[in-house]
């Protein structure tokens, strides 16, 4: 059974600075708009808030399937730009076995060298997956462990 579509009290759009345009029900526009995931991993397509750029909630939305094909396509496009998390699909070296190390990695956009800070940095989200925070703010995903080889396995076994 699906969902009936919900009213949409609002007007999204793309301004010609490339920022999104929020005009509220007052017909108020907010610009520089950012949609933000509230369960980015486990739930990515439920719960988007659009927040000003002063970092207050705007407009919550419940699910992204349930808004119209123009609405979700932009904020898709928009939440893509957001949430860049590369998969790791190897590790090539790990300069240390303690922390700060350098990882050189492969990834499923390239390979890609980072600093890891500390173990912390490493998050379990199952038996299987990992999210890793590398020292410049993008994060890593490790979709399962068991895919990896096992030379990546050995090297990433170290940390945890």
């Amino acid at each position: 059974m699906s969902e009936a579509t919900p009213l949409i009290s609002f007007v999204l759009e793309r301004h010609a600075s490339g920022r999104l345009l929020l005009t509220d029900s007052q017909g108020r526009q907010h610009a520089g708009v950012v949609p933000v995931r509230a369960f980015p991993i486990a739930a990515p397509g439920e719960g988007i808030s659009l927040v000003s750029s002063e970092g207050h909630e705007l407009a919550w939305l419940e699910r992204l399937d349930n808004l119209p094909p123009a609405l979700r396509s932009l904020l898709e496009e928009e939440l893509a730009l957001r949430d860049f998390v590369p998969e790791i699909t190897a590790l090539k070296s790990v300069s240390s076995f303690g922390t700060p190390s350098t990882w050189r990695v492969d990834t499923d956009r390239g390979e890609t060298s980072f600093v890891l800070k500390g173990e912390e940095d490493i998050r379990r989200l199952s038996r299987q997956s990992l999210l890793i925070a590398a020292g410049h703010g993008v994060h890593f995903s490790v979709k399962d462990m068991g895919a990896l080889d096992r030379a990546s396995r050995r090297l990433l076994e170290r940390f945890l």
